[in-house]
């Protein structure tokens, strides 16, 4: 199960990091409305648990723009204050589920799993696109009978051009959602995994290359003949 926390706090967030990660889940940690938003667009997550009272961009927000742009992700929201009012406006906006801080972190584990099983989701075995197909267990990349491994970052970044096909993604946004937002990780980086990414899709024979948008970023895309 992959989980984003949405939280302020930072040794709360940090901590809620550290217990997901001790019961085997995948962690992305943000600390401020605009990031979590960003990455819960990506569709990446099972859960997101999203805290109220944010900078850049209150919980309500981010979770009613979510909503808006199509992304299912279950969402718990977290707050400080027991107001009725703050728990419908949030259900309203589109949250599954609510808790009040301080909340004991078995309960909260306790919710996360209840609401990936009412997900009304099969959970991805793979993803799909015209002739490539990405077995997300194993890390391979089939195009019909033939297929090769990718490495962690390659892997990464196919699943997300296979989940976002066609669609311009800059090398800004490739670096925080493959590398993190706090990584070092420069535009040069980006330009050798795409290049590795080509290779490899040429090498098993797919009809689809990753694009290059001068100036703007890349885009899976079947290319001009």
């Amino acid at each position: 199960m992959k989980i984003l926390i949405v939280e302020d706090e930072v040794r709360l967030a940090d901590a809620l990091g550290e217990i997901m990660q001790e019961e085997k889940y995948m962690v992305d940690v943000v600390y401020n409305g605009t990031d979590g938003y960003d990455y819960g667009l990506s569709g990446d997550y099972d859960v997101i648990v999203l805290d109220v009272m944010l900078p850049g961009m209150d919980g309500f927000s981010v979770v009613n723009k979510l909503r808006k742009n199509g992304v299912k992700t279950p969402v718990i929201m977290l707050t400080a204050r027991d107001d009725v009012s703050d728990k419908i406006t949030g259900l309203d906006q589109g949250a599954d589920d609510y808790m009040t801080k301080p909340f004991v972190p078995k309960e909260l584990l306790a919710r996360i799993r209840a609401l990936s099983r009412r997900k009304g989701e099969v959970i991805l075995e793979e993803l799909a696109y015209e002739d490539l197909r990405l077995v997300l267990a194993t890390n391979d990349l089939w195009c019909g009978t033939k297929s090769i491994h990718l490495s962690f970052k390659e892997f990464e970044l196919m699943k997300l051009f296979l989940s976002n096909p066609g669609i311009l993604m800059s090398k800004e946004t490739l670096i925080v959602k493959v590398w993190g937002a706090e990584s070092d990780a420069e535009d040069n980086n980006v330009e050798a995994y795409i290049s590795f990414l080509r290779k490899k899709l040429f090498f098993i024979g797919s009809g689809l290359t990753i694009g290059t948008v001068r100036k703007m970023g890349y885009k899976l895309e079947v290319p001009e003949s």
